[in-house]
């Protein structure tokens, strides 16, 4: 059993070791988690992995799946109610991602924004969200405008979520070079698969099919190889890429 245990120990430090390198973490959280794979593993979960999955879209998908299946629209009234309640900037950002997933991005757009100020005016998280909504709702130079900035001022500042904003709003401006360079590098480290499914549709976009096909085909069979509970929390976005993946079969073989 003791054997089993630091087993298990190993495994939980392999797997956070891997997010710090794919997510450009400090090189010195390598050394914590091999030397001290239980209480490194405790750490870096708490102080990384967990803020970040609270902040992302897989995690907040996740906490919240169950409930938006019983009751779709319940995060969002009980976010307004709690807003109404007090107006804390907490409960603003709980508001504004409630909106944003209803496909209200112009509102949320209009929170995220109201919530940079005082302490959180430079806030990069917030700022991340706001760039998500303006996109969203079809403001693609502000959104990559806002994220310019925030590289320039914070260039250590690490998000998947924001750079593949960045990388959508770059392509939606029609800078196809630096988008292609944005997305490659993406999918070269992301662990999720939202962006392969966001560069595959942007690729047919571009007419650009073979690279769209090659590039469904290597995620899904990449996801093949995961975990079970891994492909169910990323089933939205394995779902598009099977679809479009059938759908330039289909194209294929007509044109064949």
């Amino acid at each position: 059993m003791p054997f089993l245990g630091l087993g298990a120990h190993v495994l939980v430090a392999l797997f956070f070791a891997v997010h710090a390198v794919r997510s450009g973490q400090e090189r010195y959280w390598l050394g914590i988690l091999f030397m001290f794979p239980l209480l490194g593993s405790v750490i870096y979960g708490l102080t990384i992995w967990l803020p970040e999955m609270r902040h992302s879209r897989h995690g907040r998908a996740l906490v919240g799946g169950v409930k938006r299946a019983l009751d779709p629209s319940r995060e969002l009234r009980e976010a307004q109610q709690a807003f109404e309640d007090a107006a804390t900037t907490d409960r603003r950002l709980r508001l504004a991602d409630a909106l944003l997933a209803s496909d209200r991005a112009s509102e949320a757009a209009t929170h995220y924004e109201s919530a940079l100020q005082g302490i959180h005016a430079d806030d990069p998280d917030i700022q991340v969200r706001l760039a998500q909504a303006l996109l969203e709702c079809g403001h693609a130079r502000r959104a990559r405008e806002l994220l310019d900035e925030l590289i320039r001022r914070r260039p250590d500042y690490r998000s998947n979520e924001g750079h593949l904003t960045y990388a959508r709003a770059v392509a939606a401006e029609g800078d196809r070079a630096k988008a292609r360079e944005e997305f490659d590098t993406l999918v070269g480290y992301s662990s999720g698969f939202d962006a392969h499914a966001h560069y595959a549709q942007t690729l047919v976009g571009w007419g650009d099919t073979e690279r769209a096909r090659q590039l469904c085909e290597g995620a899904l069979a990449k996801a093949k190889r995961l975990p079970p509970y891994a492909r169910r929390m990323n089933k939205p976005a394995l779902d598009q890429l099977r679809l479009l993946s059938k759908q330039l079969a289909n194209a294929n073989a007509v044109t064949g």
